[in-house]
């Protein structure tokens, strides 16, 4: 069986607290990502999220990164938050034509952040993650059919190559906690999210897509606590076992109020390298 492959991370990487600490001292800002990349295999691109971004700066990221790097990226808060997966054919056209397929192969995942007060529908839920595109190819054609709130000097309609793409769902709400649920979810191939919040928001582990996605806020305050060494030790096994039955890990710390995402990134990066304590 392949084994599958683990990629550790933080999401975003601008982080001001960070300057003179993970970031080395006089480090130019425009060097940030460069810095980061050099010590994780993977980021979460966060900005996605607020607003849409622009083809030359997805552009830029992919080329301030190592060849073997990926980005997941987050989906926009107007499809998810706003829009709330309802009628979301244009929204997710302006969304996949800002640039997104100028990462190439460096994109992973597409994260799909649900609010707290969505609660779990079926029917939408089941049209939302009919209408994702599952290849790049798709997204070029989807992205094609963007409106003119992005002009065509900002977008981005075409595929260098045709790869697959993946999803993965976060959610907030507790009605998501129902087999039905994850019952959509496999059906479309879709990534259960596994967010550690501190009891914030639902902690669910389910098996219901060819790849594990993993966000870690704080298991004891909320963006704010580190990770002990038993439980990064935990989150540890649970990546071997993950990819022992094959499939790809993606694990992005997000509890960066007091700057232990990347170094609690860097020690589970650290604890996957070395030999499995069950050999």
């Amino acid at each position: 069986m392949r084994r599958g492959t683990c990629r550790i991370g933080i999401s975003g990487w601008r982080y001001a607290g960070w300057r003179g600490d993970f970031y080395p001292k006089g480090l130019p800002q425009r060097r940030e990502l460069e810095h980061a990349a050099s010590q994780l295999t993977s980021i979460e691109i966060n900005g996605s999220f607020y607003s849409l971004q622009r083809p030359t700066s997805y552009a830029a990221w992919r080329a301030e990164t190592p060849d073997d790097f990926v980005f997941a990226v987050k989906g926009g808060r107007f499809i998810t938050h706003l829009k709330r997966l309802r009628d979301v054919d244009a929204a997710l056209a302006n969304f996949f034509a800002s640039g997104v397929l100028a990462l190439g192969p460096k994109l992973g995942p597409l994260l799909w952040q649900l609010p707290a007060n969505l609660a779990f529908d079926a029917e939408v839920l089941d049209a939302f993650l009919a209408s994702l595109p599952r290849t790049t190819t798709e997204m070029a054609e989807l992205a094609a059919r963007h409106d003119d709130k992005l002009a065509d000097d900002r977008a981005l309609t075409t595929a260098e190559a045709e790869l697959p793409v993946r999803h993965a769902l976060e959610f907030r709400s507790e009605t998501f906690v129902d087999e039905r649920a994850y019952a959509v979810l496999r059906e479309h191939g879709v990534a259960c999210v596994l967010a550690d919040t501190a009891g914030r928001w639902p902690k669910v582990e389910q098996d219901t897509a060819d790849f594990r996605y993993v966000r870690l806020h704080g298991d004891a305050e909320l963006y704010t606590s580190g990770y002990s060494d038993a439980a990064l030790d935990t989150w540890a096994a649970k990546c071997r076992a993950w990819s022992a039955a094959g499939q790809d890990v993606f694990v992005y710390f997000d509890n960066d109020a007091k700057g232990f995402a990347p170094h609690d990134a860097r020690a589970l990066i650290a604890r996957l390298a070395g030999p499995d304590p069950r050999d």
